[in-house]
């Protein structure tokens, strides 16, 4: 079996951004020659976020929407009291953030056949940055024969 273990690097626009990672993994894919396998895509980040989705322009906004109705930004958090717990100096109040991150997931297993994502007619993989902008990282490995 081999496996091919690489970064994918994103900078994010500001607030909740979604990305469609499709095409590069798709890409990484080809360059690796896999035929069967499976993709495992990891994001790095306490305060991002994976799904397999659709990824329809209209659809995205309405995830955001929903988003920011689950964990509003003007809630009062305990994790944005700064002043209570030892932080850099760049600390950003983010609380909001981060509880969106824990109701989706921060990876995704995928498998490989015949050389391709076996993913369905209107599946994508969707990176969400939830606390941007930012220079992101996502690890990906390829796994297979």
């Amino acid at each position: 079996m081999k496996i091919f273990n690489t970064i994918i690097e994103l900078e994010t626009s500001d607030g909740i951004s979604i990305h469609n990672l499709t095409p590069e993994i798709e890409k990484l894919l080809a360059q690796n020659s896999l035929l069967n396998g499976y993709a495992l895509i990891f994001s790095r980040h306490t305060t991002t976020a994976l799904a397999i989705n659709e990824n329809e322009v209209r659809l995205l906004e309405d995830i955001k929407g929903h988003l920011d109705k689950l964990a509003p930004k003007e809630r009062k958090y305990l994790h944005n009291d700064l002043h209570l717990r030892i932080v850099p100096p760049d600390e950003p109040i983010n609380a909001h953030s981060h509880l969106m991150a824990i109701m989706l997931n921060n990876s995704e297993y995928i498998p490989i056949v015949a050389g391709k994502l076996a993913l369905g007619t209107w599946q994508s993989v969707l990176f969400f940055d939830l606390d941007g902008p930012r220079k992101r990282t996502i690890f990906v490995q390829l796994c297979g024969e």
